[in-house]
């Protein structure tokens, strides 16, 4: 698991982490609001302030709809609904909020349409009264990858990656797994970096994946020339997007390794449960025929290299004796 220890150069740090539990929570009285928008990279949402004349909800609802619908002319900030995705009505009853939207929304990548949803739910949950939102394709409950309905959403259904940490120095320990040499098996490797605070952790496991392990003991099990093209985590899943170089054919390194390789650097973080890669914005490849990227990766240690394992036994147990050898207790 990573620990990490903040060295604070100048004064001040921003972290966004969206909190309330179940649709019941209560909403406080604002003066302004929020339209979240994507970011430019398709990495996170961002945010500009809003005001508006009226008190009343639905007027509200539906003033805020219309934004999340214009082009926002900026490039900074894109539009969360992306043609030719349409919001064709919407319902406010009893505190939740119901929104229906045309077949295209199944057409978003797995990123655009979780960028979407948390975009259009954090704006429209801060209405008063609005307490949880639901989401519809036609009249069908939206679902996700694994056929299972999404559900209501609240704000604490989306927690992104931290704000911009301002003129910060942070030095990290990240757990890493790379290929062994035969190519078979995972090698974990522990490193310790310093790094700029204006950047994901998740972005820089991925960055040092990219590098290839300091030790000898392994090698990169990504193949080489790949780049990063985005990385975000949203509701506990990272999603990995990764250019074409991805898929070039390296047969010493099997599927599951390389794979894996991703999915373990990846879990060791606190913020991710699961993972999913695609290319160029696409998951629904088949990686090597066997591995379906539109599945949502778990943490597998199935694929550790085993005689690393024994050797670190033996390395610990030899420890061991010396103690006992030198005058220590023996049961």
């Amino acid at each position: 698991m990573k620990t990490a220890k903040q060295i604070l150069l100048l004064t001040g740090m921003v972290f966004f982490a969206a909190m309330l539990a179940g649709c019941e929570g209560n909403q406080e009285e604002r003066s302004g609001y929020q339209i979240y928008y994507v970011n430019a990279e398709k990495t996170k949402t961002v945010s500009k302030g809003y005001d508006t004349q009226t008190e009343d909800t639905n007027d509200i609802i539906q003033e805020f709809i219309e934004e999340l619908l214009e082009e926002t002319g900026d490039p900074e900030y894109r539009r969360p609904i992306p043609e030719p995705v349409r919001l064709d009505t919407w319902k406010f009853e009893e505190g939740q909020l119901s929104l229906y939207f045309n077949s295209a929304y199944l057409e978003m990548d797995n990123i655009e349409e979780v960028l979407c949803r948390a975009a259009v739910a954090r704006t429209l949950l801060q209405p008063k009264g609005v307490d949880c939102i639901s989401f519809y394709v036609g009249d069908a409950p939206l679902v996700d990858n694994e056929g299972k309905p999404v559900g209501l959403m609240t704000e604490e259904s989306f927690i992104e990656n931290p704000g911009e940490q301002i003129n910060t120095i942070q030095t990290a320990n990240i757990t890493l797994y790379f290929s062994n040499v035969e190519g078979d098996a995972l090698v974990q490797e522990v490193q310790e970096i310093h790094y700029s605070s204006n950047i994901s952790l998740e972005k820089l496991v991925m960055e040092q994946l990219l590098k290839g392990p300091k030790g000898e003991e392994g090698r990169s099990a990504i193949p080489d020339g790949t780049k990063l093209v985005n990385v975000s985590v949203l509701d506990g899943v990272c999603f990995v997007n990764l250019d074409e170089g991805f898929l070039n054919q390296n047969y010493e390194i099997t599927e599951p390794v390389v794979i894996y390789s991703v999915v373990n650097s990846l879990t060791e973080l606190t913020s991710v449960n699961k993972v999913q890669i695609s290319v160029n914005g696409d998951s629904s490849r088949i990686y090597r025929e066997k591995m379906d990227l539109s599945a949502m990766f778990e943490r597998n240690l199935d694929y550790m290299d085993e005689s690393a394992h024994s050797q670190e036994r033996q390395m610990e147990e030899g420890e061991e004796h010396v103690v006992d050898a030198s005058g220590g207790m023996d049961d």
